[in-house]
């Protein structure tokens, strides 16, 4: 209003005095013509018309003024807000004059605008942190509103939500675009109803993920929910492959140890009455000391050689001479059970320049103790070695097949974890720990080799491995 009341104040003054100029000027030329006029009847009409464009004249510069000084500014500053709202924040309204109402409008609405800007950027700058903040996450992390549709997600939450839509739900539609998958329907339901956090696991085809969600709130309105999930498959396994080892080693364990605590108590009490009989307990003591004590040795050779501090004695190995040593062991074994044991050294010598002599026995020893205890009087074994080329460089190739029970298809991807036993029942009877694969699969390992299996129930199983000369 006060701003109003001053351009009109201006305004007016600015009239008065232009027309008073005016006046002045015209006045007295006009009296003198007035007088000529009326002593000549025709120049009245003349009169009229001078008259009027000298008012339009007037009118004319008199809008021109106001336009100038009043509407354009005002103009602009309506130009200006409307670019703001599109966006705009960098647009600015020229100071047309500083010392009246207009100009601090100006000055305020482009002080306005640059706080304006500033903040916007500021929001922006945070935006943009957070966005970085969350694609850089290995999490993945969806917010959902109140009615279970996304509406947010990073990367990871985006390939995550695309792998679970490809899933099949048993008795449940296909989720549609946007929608909250089905592995989390019962989260959401309990974290808005509840209206608390809520941390769970879910295993969702073959995986298992950790899911932490919590409602979120807007003027202490629930809105929506927000979701942090991390594939955990691997330290899942590794919890149960832990859980299991721990239960393995106490079973081990407990059984020798339970021999030895009867057959000394049997001892201690003399319950053996003839030398023969404390013989067969002594016997039985030591068979089941030596079995504990290989038991500890794998452990001890296996933790080592997952820490990675077991070192390899690196150095030539001739081969030929390793097989002949191994076959030579099994002598006895291979006579009282009839069983065939055939070395098949196509290529002649064969040499590793940088193996371990004494592990690679061990994995041979570990797999033909395997294939003996899995093989039927009267079967073959069949030992053999070649040259062959693996990733484009020279190697040698092991094979260890037998005819004996085989291993079921599906069991074949477990049989080089810890304490696995494809048969429990007839390993434990012959003394295997469950360790031997295992142990065999870390070997091959260090050597920068692989290994493989082959098998099938009832037709025997072959292993083969391949070792890099070099």
């Amino acid at each position: 209003m006060n701003f109003l009341r001053s351009v009109v104040g201006k305004l007016w003054a600015t009239i008065i005095g232009l027309v008073a100029i005016v006046l002045l000027i015209v006045g007295h030329y006009l009296i003198r013509y007035i007088d000529y006029a009326f002593a000549n009847p025709g120049e009245i009409k003349r009169l009229f018309i001078y008259a009027g464009v000298a008012g339009f004249l007037l009118t004319t510069f008199f809008a021109f003024f106001l336009i100038t000084r009043i509407t354009r500014p005002l103009v602009e500053m309506k130009e200006a807000a409307n670019r703001i709202t599109r966006g705009d924040y960098r647009i600015r309204v020229p100071e047309v004059s500083r010392g009246d109402e207009i100009g601090q409008l100006s000055r305020a609405m482009n002080l306005m605008a640059e706080e304006l800007e500033r903040t916007i950027m500021d929001l922006s700058l945070e935006r943009d942190k957070l966005a970085n903040i969350l694609q850089s996450l290995t999490d993945a992390v969806i917010t959902f509103d109140a009615d279970g549709r996304i509406d947010m997600a990073n990367q990871q939450g985006v390939d995550l939500l695309a792998g679970w839509s490809r899933l099949h739900w048993v008795g449940e539609p296909a989720p549609e675009e946007g929608q909250l998958p089905e592995p989390l329907m019962d989260v959401f339901r309990e974290v808005i109803e509840s209206r608390r956090q809520l941390a769970t696991r879910l295993h969702v085809g073959n995986g298992v993920w950790s899911v932490v969600m919590a409602p979120l709130y807007r003027d202490e309105r629930l809105r929506g929910a927000v979701a942090a999930l991390r594939d955990i498959t691997e330290e899942d396994l590794e919890e149960r492959l832990r859980r299991d080892f721990l239960a393995n080693v106490s079973h081990e364990l407990r059984t020798p140890l339970s021999m030895l605590q009867g057959y000394s108590e049997a001892l201690i009490d003399d319950v053996a009455a003839t030398p023969e009989e404390r013989r067969e307990l002594a016997q039985v003591i030591y068979d089941e000391s030596v079995r504990m004590g290989r038991l500890v040795n794998d452990l001890m050779d296996l933790a080592k050689m997952e820490a990675g501090r077991l070192e390899l004695k690196r150095g030539q190995v001739d081969l030929s001479a390793l097989l002949d040593r191994v076959v030579r062991k099994y002598a006895i074994p291979v006579r009282d059970r009839k069983i065939r044991l055939t070395l098949d050294n196509r290529t002649g010598r064969l040499v590793l320049e940088g193996g371990d002599e004494g592990r690679i026995e061990q994995v041979l020893t570990n797999l033909l103790d395997n294939a003996f205890r899995h093989s039927a009087d009267g079967t073959e074994i069949i030992l053999s070695a070649e040259m062959a080329e693996w990733k484009g460089k020279p190697a040698v190739k092991l094979v260890v097949a037998d005819q004996g029970e085989g291993i079921p298809e599906h069991e074949q991807s477990r049989i080089f974890e810890r304490f696995y036993k494809v048969d429990k029942a007839r390993t434990r009877a012959n003394g295997g720990t469950g360790l031997g694969l295992a142990i065999v699969k870390q070997i091959v390992d260090l050597h920068r080799g692989t290994i493989s299996v082959t098998s099938r129930p009832g037709a025997g199983t072959r292993f083969e491995i391949l070792l890099p000369v070099a």
